[in-house]
């Protein structure tokens, strides 16, 4: 019996859509379901959207420091709210930002122009006979 040939087999190409393996879970997830969505591949709109995922990485941090410490933590002054929440909020609102500069929040409520079938010309009327 002979030997097969062998071929060296190189990294195939990355998807261009997939996110940056510096991204965590949370801002992975992110990533994925914006750019399932939108399909950005402008390197504007990638600077932006990354920013975005590394916001959400750290968002989920803060939430889950919180949900373990609590919103409301004992010092030595009495009761205060947990640091983190102002940071959790401005997170937030620095996503929601983002999102609307990328146009990622605007959808048609409605479609536009008339229905199709109500009131205009249909096939038939441009039929020969």
């Amino acid at each position: 019996m002979k030997n097969p040939k062998l071929k060296l087999v190189t990294a195939t190409a990355k998807n261009p859509l997939s996110p940056p393996p510096t991204l965590s879970k949370a801002g992975a997830t992110q990533w994925r379901a914006i750019q399932d969505e939108y399909c950005i591949q402008d390197s504007g709109g990638l600077a932006i959207l990354l920013q975005i995922c590394c916001a959400t990485d750290d968002l989920h941090r803060c939430t889950t420091a919180i949900e373990r410490d609590g919103v409301v933590i004992n010092t030595r002054n009495g009761l205060k709210e947990h640091p983190l929440c102002r940071r959790e909020l401005a997170l937030r609102a620095f996503i929601v930002r983002s999102m609307q500069r990328l146009g990622l929040s605007l959808e048609t409520t409605k479609p536009v122009g008339r229905p199709p079938g109500v009131g205009g010309p249909t096939f038939e009327d441009f039929e020969d006979d």
